[in-house]
């Protein structure tokens, strides 16, 4: 087998509750970080921008009413944007608490590698989201190290 190295993550699927709802947040929050509508249905929104996808699609009716996200379910836990700057993540703040998102944590440093700035936050199905700054070449620098936190 020739070696293979990927190109990043092509995109991220979501199932929402209400895609009316859910259309409303991620309109303000995706458009606001350069992503650009490209489809939109009864069914479905995608956005892509800065080799980034996300598509967000309506979920079975039958099945929501049984589930309901949890970081500690089997399947995704959270999933982060990577920002250009730290006061693109300062800005971001602002439209959070302009939209009145959930904010779960943040802005505040995280040691997880040095220079890492960061802020958790939830979409109206209480999906939770990340966007964070990480100076230089993060993780890549030279000498630089993981640091799991006790988180992982």
């Amino acid at each position: 087998i020739i070696p293979m190295n990927i190109n990043g993550i092509a995109h991220i699927a979501l199932n929402v509750s209400d895609l009316k709802k859910s259309k409303l947040f991620y309109d303000k929050i995706l458009t606001n970080m350069g992503l650009s509508l490209i489809h939109s249905s009864n069914k479905s929104f995608y956005y892509v921008g800065g080799k980034t996808g996300i598509l967000i699609q309506q979920a079975n009716a039958d099945k929501i009413k049984k589930l309901k996200f949890s970081q500690d379910n089997l399947g995704l836990h959270h999933f982060c944007f990577r920002m250009k700057s730290k006061e693109d993540i300062e800005q971001f703040y602002f439209l959070l608490k302009k939209i009145k998102a959930n904010i779960i944590r943040g802005p505040m440093n995280g040691n997880w590698v040095k220079g890492y700035y960061y802020i958790v936050f939830e979409d109206p199905d209480g999906i939770r989201l990340e966007v964070n700054y990480v100076p230089n070449k993060g993780i890549f620098e030279k000498n630089a190290k993981f640091n799991p936190s006790g988180d992982y």
